[in-house]
């Protein structure tokens, strides 16, 4: 966002991954931030890390694989807390208690394989402010 306040030219990959992770495609939005993500160096690294955990850990709880999403659950907050309260245009505050609302009955498991279904209702989406340019 420039000092004015105007809308941000997001990097393509960022933003394309974010129309997959809307649309619930979660292997195809971690598949496109990875690509962003390997070449990246920048101080917003980890952040794209943190949104491809994110994007798996969803993509493994849509499939059955609690220890997975669970494992993938608690290492979100890792990457993304330190970019709070808001970065690219994302509200990391806002995203991981609707993540964590998403995955409350999946994080307070404790056995290997339970039978947790995925409400479609808590999915989170990502919502830019300032919208893309």
């Amino acid at each position: 966002m420039d000092a004015a306040g105007s809308a941000a030219a997001y990097e393509p990959l960022y933003l394309a991954g974010i129309e997959k992770f809307n649309a619930c495609d979660y292997y195809d939005s971690h598949e496109v931030w990875e690509e962003l993500w390997t070449e990246y160096r920048g101080p917003s690294r980890k952040f794209y890390q943190g949104l491809i955990q994110a994007a798996v850990a969803l993509y493994h709880f849509g499939n059955g694989n609690i220890r997975g999403a669970r494992k993938l659950h608690k290492s979100v907050h890792g990457y993304l807390e330190p970019y709070a309260p808001r970065h690219l245009g994302l509200d990391i505050v806002g995203f991981l208690a609707a993540f964590d609302a998403c995955l409350a009955e999946v994080a307070a498991s404790t056995e290997d394989f339970p039978e947790i279904t995925l409400d479609p209702e808590l999915l989170p989406e990502i919502h830019l402010d300032p919208p893309p340019a």
